[in-house]
């Protein structure tokens, strides 16, 4: 059974973690060093996570779900925009940084390049609890009790390094890592997509046992929609650095409103082999961040654009009768323009 968390403040119904208006604009400079232009990578957008739920965000490559997991972390600075961690402001007074990643830390996809080749299996884990001032000894057996946590032997792998483990291995170690300083939210971004499938299942698996086990939330980031589908309790979907859609996984699989979304459903591949995809999703590459369409950014490559898509940017509004399930779509919302607003069928 869940325990209740000593540091929940605002109670269940308070979001764990509340987006408002985040946006990074990366700089291009010319051969002079001046800024020409600007890659638009997050672009005002907002969500919150529940606590205890799994947030899945996917989207194609580019499309800024890493970049976002950089931003909540800290790791990169946000141009604008504002974070609530428990209902209370991050920065400006509020959580500290250095708190912030006390209670909310981050698994990375690649499992080799994000552990330090220097440091054994224990080292690892122990490095960010010495660095809160815990001493070497305690540090370590908490490493130990951790590394078994996550289903590796300290006995037989505590002294181990990266390159002395496999990829499945490695990625147990970063995922203990991140819970040695028990947070209450883990970003996993693309924490199995290098992994094969066997291994993917048992990491999967163990992430969700973990999740029962320590009361935690997720925020789980994949360009796999079947992993998606799996773990998550509401899914968010980006394309060029905007939220296109948000809600719940069953209700999102079943009536996607944005075509997008419904374009990323058509290319999984069917496990019949005789039913074999004979025409693209879509067509043509993603527009370039630097200079997005106006309006919809979507629209230069969606089959339901019209005049009002390239005149209007589309708000995140609700896409059904669930008020969870929102789009930004104006050919799902009533009185936005388009022909087909209001009497359009869905279709995952």
């Amino acid at each position: 059974m869940n325990m209740v968390d000593a540091r929940d403040r605002g109670g269940p119904r308070q979001p764990l973690l509340t987006v408002e208006g985040l946006r990074k604009y990366f700089p291009l400079r010319n051969a002079l060093g001046t800024v020409s232009a600007h890659v638009q990578a997050v672009d005002d957008i907002s969500f919150t996570v529940a606590k205890g739920e799994t947030l899945g965000v996917v989207g194609e490559s580019g499309c800024g779900k890493s970049t976002t997991a950089r931003l909540l972390m800290h790791l990169i600075e946000r141009d604008a925009g504002s974070l609530l961690l428990d209902g209370d402001p991050v920065g400006s007074g509020g959580v500290s940084v250095r708190d912030l990643r006390r209670q909310v830390q981050m698994v990375f996809q690649d499992s080799y390049a994000s552990l330090n080749p220097r440091h054994t299996a224990v080292a690892e884990i122990a490095f960010g609890l010495r660095v809160i001032g815990h001493r070497r000894a305690e540090a370590e057996a908490q490493a130990r009790q951790t590394l078994r946590l996550v289903g590796l032997d300290p006995d037989q792998f505590a002294g181990r390094y990266p390159h002395e483990m496999s990829g499945g291995q490695r990625q147990r170690v970063n995922i203990a890592r991140g819970l040695a300083l028990n947070p209450r939210l883990l970003i996993l971004d693309e924490a199995v997509s290098a992994l094969d499938k066997s291994v993917q299942a048992q990491v999967l698996n163990l992430i969700e046992e973990l999740k029962q086990r320590l009361n935690l939330t997720y925020l789980f980031i994949s360009h796999d929609l079947n992993v998606v589908h799996y773990v998550s309790d509401r899914v968010l979907v980006m394309y060029l650095g905007k939220i296109v859609e948000i809600g719940p996984v069953d209700e999102i699989w079943r009536n996607a409103a944005h075509p997008y979304t419904r374009a990323l459903f058509s290319s999984r591949l069917s496990m019949n082999p005789a039913d074999r995809v004979v025409a693209p999703p879509l067509t043509g590459d993603p527009p370039s961040p630097v200079n997005p369409p106006s309006g919809c950014r979507f629209r230069t490559r969606c089959a339901l654009a019209e005049p009002i898509c390239a005149a209007v940017e589309p708000s995140l509004l609700a896409a059904g009768a669930d008020a969870a399930h929102a789009a930004a779509c104006h050919a799902v919302q009533a009185g936005s323009g388009h022909s087909l607003a209001g009497g359009m069928t869905h279709a995952a």
